[in-house]
């Protein structure tokens, strides 16, 4: 899906928005992903090269959040971070393991193939229905135009001035 975006929007730019609110562990989320899970969404949009701001979000267990955008930074740094948590202020939030990545639970996967496929075939639908990347060119007013609002401008404050006179 993402692949059939970027050919359909070809963005300039793009903005991530990576709540970690889908986290296994999460307090009020209800997805089950781990750190890698999550942070190869980050991989994949990096791979397309263009320019991109991550943001972060969401996620109810600010350890686990912690977790996450160390993670996701050092993949979008392409830089190997280790499992153990360095000693810091906070390192006794980290108990019990003291690891950066986390251990989804054992949970029944209620996504099913038919279902994602229906939904990947429905958004692929709507993507191929799109005429070219939907946006609106920004240009400068050519400076015609402005000289031409100026001249009716003034010809309107002529004429009220001549109507008020009279």
């Amino acid at each position: 899906v993402m692949d059939k975006i970027m050919e359909v929007f070809r963005p300039g730019a793009i903005v991530l928005q990576c709540g970690a609110d889908s986290l296994t562990g999460d307090r009020l989320g209800c997805f089950n992903l781990s750190l890698k899970g999550h942070a190869e969404c980050v991989r994949y949009t990096k791979s397309f090269n263009v320019p991109t701001l991550v943001l972060g979000g969401g996620g109810y267990t600010i350890r686990n959040v912690a977790r996450c955008w160390a993670y996701e930074t050092s993949v979008l740094l392409d830089t190997e971070l280790p499992n153990e948590i360095p000693y810091n202020d906070y390192f006794e939030y980290y108990a019990p393991d003291f690891k950066l990545h986390l251990t989804p639970e054992q949970r029944e996967n209620m996504n099913t193939q038919a279902s994602l496929e229906s939904v990947r075939v429905d958004l692929l639908t709507q993507l191929i229905q799109l005429k070219g990347a939907p946006s609106v060119q920004m240009s400068e007013v050519p400076p015609d135009f402005e000289l031409i609002k100026e001249d009716a401008n003034a010809e309107r404050e002529r004429k009220s001035t001549k109507e008020n006179r009279e």
